[in-house]
């Protein structure tokens, strides 16, 4: 039985150059336009859309039982001592940042809770300029 031609000599290392070429052309028009990821990418995007949910959920209430504190002026008092970079910090510390369940403060909970106090701040200071 004989060989078709295709698979002999020159053309058989034409088909082989072909066929690579073809390979590495599908997988870059895959990878960057085709939006195909790796699983490490697709686990570390899911990570970060997981953590950003929990933050947008229990930043509110951080601040919520922040603003339902005994003495709330006194409580003011403090966080506006507190260095503005390290009001992340002092909320974490404090525990409202803490998710029910858990001993460690959520970073990123107290983080967005302290801008987000940042602003009510921000916002009285304005209101009492206007005054």
């Amino acid at each position: 039985m004989q060989m078709p031609a295709i698979f002999s000599g020159e053309s058989l290392t034409r088909l082989l150059q072909g066929l690579a070429v073809g390979v590495v052309g599908t997988l870059v028009i895959g990878f960057t336009w085709g939006g195909w990821t790796l699983g490490s990418t697709a686990e570390k995007m899911a990570t970060e859309r997981a953590t950003a949910a929990v933050v947008k959920v229990l930043a509110p209430a951080c601040v919520q039982r922040f603003q339902q504190q005994d003495d709330l002026s006194a409580k003011w008092a403090a966080f506006k001592k507190v260095d503005s970079w390290q009001r992340d910090t002092y909320i974490g510390k404090s525990g409202f940042a803490t998710p029910v369940g858990s001993k460690i403060a959520n970073e990123g909970v107290a983080e967005k809770c302290a801008s987000m106090l940042d602003e009510i701040l921000e916002k009285q200071a304005k209101q009492a300029n206007k005054s």
